[in-house]
């Protein structure tokens, strides 16, 4: 069943794939801190540091501003996006501002942020002052949390983007490529599928019923990543929190 009053019981998800529906965005964003909250703290009782990857967009700002007030060692976490948009911070269609403004605030102001924008007109020029900003973060990340377009990207895996091969090329040992997708404003930068499809821990986060129709159209042909990267990531062990 695709169409209006599409519902998460309509999916069949595939097995390994552990699904939460919230009542509401306020609701599923508290649900998710505090998921991401005991994530963080498992991984930092048995380990020195722990790395926190995150999307941009609106869908996650609840969720940020809840995760910000939970009680961790946040001087022991490391903080990046997943991909941002080669603009200004001052921009308001920076991710960086986004996670500045939402996340970094109060307790988890400690955190220590590793931005993927740096300076330089266009993100292919750089890549290399990119990778050396994130020499010392460890990987794999230990937490990644994922958003989809209606267009079945995640991160910035547009599948109109020229570089989506090497981006998607598991042998590919850099950490980001420079994106140029066709259906977008800006130049992106992102981190490649070989660095976020090895996560300890990955969440994929959306909201509303054209993403349920999307998630089924992802479903129904799960071996062609390149037409919706976001099927990368649907495989077990995979952490679906919804709502409406």
């Amino acid at each position: 069943m695709v169409g209006a009053g599409m519902k998460m019981s309509d999916i069949a998800l595939p097995a390994g794939i552990q699904s939460q529906i919230g009542r509401n965005s306020q609701q599923l964003a508290e649900s998710l801190a505090d998921a991401v909250a005991d994530m963080i703290e498992a991984r930092l009782k048995v380990a020195p540091r722990a790395s926190l990857a995150v999307s941009g967009g609106s869908t996650p700002v609840p969720f940020f501003r809840a995760l910000a007030t939970k009680a961790l060692d946040w001087k022991r976490v490391d903080v990046l996006l997943v991909d941002e948009r080669w603009v200004d911070e001052e921009s308001p269609d920076s991710n960086t501002r986004l996670v500045r403004e939402n996340l970094l605030q109060a307790g988890a102001s400690d955190a220590r942020y590793f931005a993927l924008k740096q300076p330089g007109n266009s993100p292919s020029k750089v890549l290399g002052a990119v990778e050396r900003a994130l020499e010392q973060l460890t990987l794999p990340l230990d937490v990644l949390i994922l958003g989809m377009g209606n267009d079945g990207h995640t991160a910035s895996l547009f599948p109109d983007a020229p570089e989506l091969p090497r981006a998607l090329a598991i042998d590919n040992p850099s950490r980001v490529v420079a994106m140029t997708p066709v259906s977008q404003p800006q130049e992106r930068i992102t981190l490649t599928l070989r660095v976020l499809s090895a996560a300890r821990e990955t969440v994929l986060y959306l909201r509303g019923e054209d993403k349920l129709e999307t998630l089924a159209a992802a479903l129904s042909e799960p071996d062609q990543v390149a037409a919706m990267p976001v099927r990368a990531f649907l495989k077990p062990g995979l952490k679906l929190f919804w709502s409406p």
